[in-house]
């Protein structure tokens, strides 16, 4: 055996890297009516198209995760005490498009984002406003609540909100800054000259039939 292999004999074997262990333990349960589970005497709420069904909770050390038909519906930090109610009103997005009366005491609608608290007070001071702010927690799904919080807060500043100045916000952050100029090398040595007498020609011209 040379020296180099005997040096190599010596030397520790590399051991390959253990798969982390995703450890948690899964438990069944049934949504409420109120889109809410119960776990370890507190409760978490879940999208309110689950109302009724059953779910899988895997709890970890420090948060939930609710899986339905093999896909993570909800996750909520793990409330370490009991008698908790820990809701993400994202969940009930549906349910106030159907009923917007709920934005008004709803309990869920408590922990909405402070630009949103703050359209949400504006709003409901207005008859129907409570349509109107659904109108816009709508546009969340589609445009995604940093989008929404951007154009509810320009909304504001000018003092006049509304769904539809909103949307119109969402659609101008949408479609993004307008194109940069082209450079060229092409110029205009002759500028054009308005000239209405070209006018004129076109009655001259013999009509064209289309039948």
């Amino acid at each position: 055996m040379s020296i180099q292999e005997a040096w190599e004999h010596e030397q520790p074997q590399l051991m390959p890297m253990p798969v982390a262990f995703d450890g948690y333990v899964e438990v069944p349960v049934r949504v409420s009516s109120t889109s809410l589970i119960r776990v370890s005497r507190n409760r978490y709420s879940v999208p309110c198209a689950l109302a009724g069904h059953r779910v899988s909770v895997r709890l970890y050390p420090e948060r939930i995760v609710v899986v339905a038909d093999q896909r993570v519906v909800a996750e909520h930090p793990r409330a370490l005490d009991r008698d908790h109610v820990i809701y993400d009103w994202q969940h009930y997005l549906p349910l106030i498009e159907r009923k917007p009366g709920a934005l008004r005491n709803g309990a869920p609608f408590a922990e909405l984002p402070d630009s949103l608290q703050r359209l949400r007070r504006a709003l409901l001071r207005r008859e129907g406003g409570d349509r109107v702010m659904a109108q816009v927690l709508a546009a969340v799904p589609d445009h995604g609540l940093e989008a929404v919080l951007v154009a509810v807060d320009l909304v504001l500043e000018t003092g006049r909100p509304s769904a539809e100045h909103v949307l119109n916000v969402l659609a101008r952050l949408k479609d993004g800054p307008p194109p940069q100029t082209v450079e060229t090398s092409l110029t205009v040595t002759v500028p054009p000259a308005a000239n209405t007498q070209r006018y004129d020609t076109l009655r001259d011209l013999p009509e064209v039939s289309h039948g």
